[in-house]
């Protein structure tokens, strides 16, 4: 391995090793929670509902959580880390050690990236335990996926960078990032919502990704497939050149 490739493969194991220490929290919470959905979901509106365009309800569901799971643990794991290391000092050494700011970005990147994929496949493991979960259209699935998570890790990585406390962390996690998951149509179906809301929900960027992740699993969208994939690969190239000129730039990373 080149010189280049050591530095960012360490960074990224450092990473995944300080979400690994504390497991229970980063990784068995989510799993617990999103468990906790499924059940009180399938079984309290599942009998209710039974159905959404021809689909079980639970079955509807399990997509919009594996996605949930994904997005919120990538941007979780990153917002905190590089807060955390800012308060440390941690992060000047590493703006002055021999890695570049495309490998530091790169590998805080990765490590959220990596847990939300844990996370998400503990979902998909559960979920497919508990119903009958088929995978329609993999081509579209797992590049879906993938940039979704690698979008909520630089999304993570932005935050993390501008934040100057703790809660401004939580603020952008609780007011900000809940509420577009939540009312991206995770539990429902936006055709469903009367006017304004249903037009309304169609500005919400999340609903774009959750209807990929759907379309995935189940063949089941209500957006055009290929502009929302386009757009979600453009934007998250995008973000992740503002962050590496946040790194290269240091902003509010140096003392």
């Amino acid at each position: 391995m080149s010189p280049a490739q050591i530095r960012l493969t360490t960074l990224w194991r450092r990473e995944v090793s300080r979400f690994l220490k504390i497991k229970r929290q980063t990784i068995g919470a989510p799993l617990l929670e999103t468990f906790l959905y499924i059940s009180v979901f399938g079984a309290a509106l599942g009998s209710r509902i039974d159905q959404l365009h021809g689909i079980d309800y639970v079955v509807f569901v399990i997509p919009g959580l594996i996605m949930m799971s994904w997005a919120t643990n990538a941007f979780a794991n990153n917002s905190s880390s590089i807060l955390q290391q800012k308060f440390q000092g941690a992060i000047q050494d590493q703006l002055s050690s021999p890695a570049s700011p495309l490998e530091l970005l790169l590998a805080f990147s990765l490590g959220g990236f990596t847990r939300g994929m844990l996370v998400s496949l503990l979902t998909l493991t559960a979920g497919a335990l508990l119903v009958d979960l088929p995978i329609e259209h993999v081509g579209v699935l797992v590049p879906a996926l993938f940039i979704v998570g690698f979008f909520f890790s630089q999304l993570g990585v932005l935050v993390g960078v501008r934040a100057e406390q703790f809660d401004d962390v939580a603020f952008a996690q609780t007011f900000v990032l809940q509420p577009l998951i939540f009312l991206g149509g995770v539990f429902y179906s936006a055709a469903l919502l009367p006017e304004p809301f249903q037009t309304l929900t169609h500005f919400n960027p999340v609903y774009y990704m959750i209807n990929l992740v759907r379309y995935g699993f189940l063949g089941f969208s209500e957006a055009n497939i290929a502009l929302s994939l386009g757009f979600l690969s453009i934007a998250t190239a995008a973000l992740f050149a503002f962050n590496w000129r946040l790194f290269r730039n240091g902003y509010k990373l140096r003392a």
